[in-house]
């Protein structure tokens, strides 16, 4: 590829995946995968959905970066079969490596080189030409060479996916966690339970809508795919009467019930305590699902500076395989992540669940705290930074694990 493609090779982008074709075991073809576009405003304008939307399931769509038949070889319809054959299975193998399948196939032509008739062949939708403009590093540049752009859906209602107004199952991966709309009387009665124990820092003086009200909105919005403030009001002014109402949202003099404007739902928001609604809404969370396997581990959150110049440290409590975050705290400045992790669990019911932490945490208190106190269990990692215990273990007798 890197010698024979107009383009070179240094590396794909994103999440990437390459294929090798091959005839009686000899190369013919390279192909490679990468992340889709951010923008492509034919492709978002076909598929018709929204930033928000587009934001978040951009994952679903992959870019064919590199296509190359090698030099030497000549077989009547090569291109085109191979495009065929390898779409087949280019949803079932990203799934296999990434965790999430794909609904939608695209690739830009450069019309001064090819005329895509391969894509054509293998029928793909041409949707137009680009403006000629490039993005490296960030930042966006004109290149002056337009492209055409097709797409190749790999299911039959793939932009129908693409543009829901929840994720739905076929989305493996989603990033939202339920459709929320669809939630039972007794989950929102479990919610509202967790909400109304967060104190309300609001003077009563002029208060129109409930503090319970306004996060179990703001819930049910980011649960959703909300990712701003005007997007939650967006949000909660589509809501119906009976979900109004389930929300214990005011009712006015005709009788109507009615959603808080998004000045409202800002400025409450912003004066709630953070580790309150964090600590409710995780328990929530956790009651909603049926993981017996929680994971501890510490990140240092990106773009994030404190008084000293450091980035915040967060240690968070989670569960396996949904990845749902059940508890996390700030890592005070002065500490470290072992004497976070006991005010992590604190709030947290632990019996008949499995608690797993990396080296640093393999720690004679942590492991007591978890097993007598939270009457719980652990695995621990045990690594060169406990040299000791490290070569007791090597030095066990195989027999010592058999049942």
């Amino acid at each position: 590829m890197s010698l024979h493609h107009y383009l070179g090779f240094r590396r794909l982008v994103g999440e990437t995946l390459k294929y090798i074709a091959e005839i009686n075991g000899k190369w013919v073809a390279l192909i490679g995968w990468g992340t889709a576009a951010f923008k492509n405003r034919h492709r978002d304008r076909w598929i018709a959905w929204t930033p928000e939307q587009q934001w978040s399931r951009l994952k679903y769509i992959a870019n064919n970066q590199r296509f190359l038949i090698l030099p030497g070889v000549r077989v009547r319809n090569l291109a085109s079969k191979t495009l065929s054959l390898n779409l087949k299975r280019l949803a079932a193998d990203w799934e296999a490596v990434y965790g999430h399948s794909l609904l939608l196939a695209e690739t830009f032509i450069d019309r001064s080189r090819f005329n895509g008739a391969c894509y054509l062949a293998a029928n793909w939708t041409p949707l137009g030409v680009s403006c000629g403009y490039g993005r490296t590093g960030g930042r966006y540049f004109y290149h002056g060479q337009p492209k055409l752009i097709l797409v190749y859906p790999l299911r039959k209602d793939a932009c129908r996916l693409l543009r829901a107004p929840f994720c739905v199952p076929e989305q493996k991966g989603a990033n939202v966690i339920m459709n929320f709309k669809g939630i039972t009387k007794e989950q929102t009665a479990g919610l509202l339970s967790y909400l109304a124990q967060i104190a309300d820092p609001r003077k009563k003086r002029g208060i129109r809508h409930s503090q319970l009200s306004i996060l179990a909105i703001a819930v049910g919005a980011v649960l959703s795919g909300c990712r701003s403030f005007s997007a939650i009001g967006e949000w909660a002014g589509d809501l119906s009467q009976r979900l109004l109402k389930r929300l214990g949202c005011r009712r006015n003099a005709s009788g109507q019930y009615i959603p808080p404007s998004e000045p409202t739902l800002r400025r409450t928001l912003q004066s709630v305590n953070p580790d309150e609604v964090d600590r409710a809404i995780g328990l929530w969370l956790l009651s909603q699902q049926s993981g017996e396997a929680l994971a501890v581990d510490g990140k240092t959150l990106r773009g994030t500076i404190d008084s000293n110049g450091k980035g915040v440290h967060l240690i968070a409590a989670f569960l396996h395989k949904e990845g749902i975050v059940a508890a996390q705290t700030q890592v005070d400045k002065k500490s470290n992540e072992i004497t976070a992790v006991k005010p992590l669990l604190d709030p947290l019911d632990l019996e008949g669940k499995v608690v797993t932490l990396d080296a640093m945490h393999t720690q004679t208190e942590t492991a007591r705290y978890i097993k007598k106190e939270k009457k719980g269990d652990y695995v621990l990692f045990v690594k060169g930074n406990q040299p000791g215990l490290l070569k007791d273990l090597k030095d066990l007798d195989e027999d010592f694990f058999s049942p």
